[in-house]
């Protein structure tokens, strides 16, 4: 029999409204059942870390988010969209062997920003975690979905590469997680107006948590036409939104204005997570189900220019809650429920965190008698880190992504003793190779530069130019030489 410590979860999930105020839950301490977590974020799941990177300075306006379990975690996915740009989706599939996962990418740049994976497998393959194969080796699990962000406000060819996985990899922390223009969503737009990274969670009772984080990238919109509010907000816990109003009829009608258009390729991409323990299919289910929440806060959703998807992910150990248990079926059921509701939250926490950019307004200042209010926007945009990407740290991460510790091949008795040939294949050159590679994939800021100039050089680069310089000072310096001496030589 299931132990009883989730009994609770049902009855929790539709807890009555302000029980506490967002936020004011110390660390250490769990809140009321049916209240947001300390952080109101999906980190307030144990297990779950968070870490965004961005840049916005031209020709960039796009990021990466990293959702990152520091223990292998059980997880699957839904992907309801029908344009989208995701990795690794198969291996999340009951019917395959995968165990788990031990990060999920949501980001920026389209299939471009696939790559930004690499560098995650990367960060995690140095820590040693992922799957043992081989002697002493690692698989790190990386699923990915971005969003279609090109060229909108940034240059179409300035896009995350693997440099920008692992600076977002190593920027992960169990603590607050920052929401609107950041990470994944630094270039995400919807319904006309900025979209962006919002978070939220809400805790079941005895300890279990569900959290949710979402890019909001729609075709539709998140603002119903009739009055011009949120359609997430009405999901909200407690004082949440506090201060939140429907916008006045001047603003939300403005005279002469029309419908926003919708854009021609999008993807709204979002992780639910719990520390309950579910078998990977009912963590399936916890994804399709959180597909709902996507519905009740955006529309039209799940369109043919959407690559809407949703990641579930379980950190809980013990005995795993099944779906085809009858005895699970309550506690499970209220997951599900609390996985839609998270998620339309964050929906909501998104939009009103999300800041105007360039051309391209944001809710708030569309509207801004509904954010007037809103003392905790700031609170929401600021708290947490999303460190900007600049040419310095992409150039550490692309040094250290070159420092690939390949084994030397063992030398034949033929081969010993050939000096350099020999040294030539013990698998230094083909790092070099792969940081050139890299480099001229990756970043490419330059101060003042805004046409995708050269960026920052390597270490490796660094080096070689500095011998070519001295070389060729060595060589004029006995060229002159020579040139002085000339003349005595005639003399004689």
């Amino acid at each position: 029999m299931k132990s009883s410590r989730i009994a609770v979860l049902a009855a929790a999930a539709l807890a009555c409204q302000g029980l506490v105020l967002v936020g004011a839950a110390p660390a250490s301490a769990n809140p009321a059942a049916g209240a947001p977590g300390a952080y109101n974020a999906i980190t307030d799941v144990p297990g779950i870390h968070v870490g965004q990177v961005q840049s916005d300075t031209a020709p960039y306006l796009t990021g990466t988010s990293v959702v990152y379990m520091p223990t292998m975690s059980v997880a699957s996915v839904d992907q309801r969209g029908g344009a989208p740009a995701t990795k690794e989706t198969d291996l999340l599939s009951p019917l395959n062997s995968n165990p788990g996962v031990n990060a999920i990418q949501l980001g920026g740049s389209s299939m471009y920003g696939l790559s930004a994976t690499n560098g995650i497998i990367r960060w995690l393959e140095d820590r040693g975690e992922g799957v043992r194969v081989g002697a002493g080796g690692v698989a790190p699990i990386v699923p990915a979905a971005d969003i279609f962000d090109l060229g909108r406000g940034g240059d179409a060819k300035a896009r995350t590469s693997a440099e920008w996985g692992y600076l977002a990899a190593q920027a992960t922390s169990a603590g607050p997680v920052r929401q609107g223009g950041v990470g994944g969503g630094t270039g995400a737009r919807g319904g006309g107006m900025r979209g962006g990274v919002g978070t939220a969670s809400v805790h079941l009772g005895d300890g279990i948590y569900v959290g949710a984080m979402v890019i909001v990238n729609p075709a539709g919109s998140p603002v119903d036409p009739a009055d011009c509010t949120l359609y997430g907000v009405k999901y909200g816990i407690g004082n949440e939104f506090a201060g939140y109003k429907a916008p006045k009829k001047k603003e939300c009608n403005p005279s002469g204005a029309s419908a926003a258009a919708e854009q021609p390729a999008n993807t709204t991409i979002a992780v639910v997570a719990t520390n309950a323990p579910l078998e990977k299919a009912a963590a399936q289910r916890m994804s399709g189900n959180s597909h709902d929440g996507m519905a009740r806060a955006i529309s039209p959703i799940h369109t043919l220019g959407d690559g809407d998807t949703v990641f579930a992910v379980s950190t809980g150990k013990g005995e795993a809650l099944q779906i085809n248990d009858p005895a699970d079926s309550r506690q499970l059921n209220a997951i599900f429920n609390a996985g839609a509701n998270t998620l339309a939250r964050a929906i909501a926490k998104a939009v009103l965190s999300s800041e105007s950019i360039g051309n391209t307004t944001s809710y708030c200042d569309r509207y801004p008698s509904a954010c007037k209010g809103m003392k905790q926007l700031k609170q929401w945009r600021t708290q947490g880190e999303a460190p900007t990407v600049t040419p310095e740290t992409f150039a550490q991460a692309s040094q250290a992504l070159a420092q690939t510790p390949v084994p030397a091949p063992v030398a034949k008795e033929k081969d010993k003793g050939k000096g350099k040939g020999a040294a030539a294949s013990n698998g230094a050159a083909p790092a070099s190779d792969n940081s050139r590679e890299s480099s001229r994939e990756g970043m490419v800021l330059t101060a003042g530069s805004s046409d995708g100039g050269p960026g920052a050089p390597t270490g490796a680069t660094v080096a070689l130019l500095a011998a070519v310089v001295l070389g060729l000072g060595l060589m004029g310096r006995h060229v002159l030489g020579r040139r002085r001496l000339l003349p005595l030589s005639r003399l004689r």
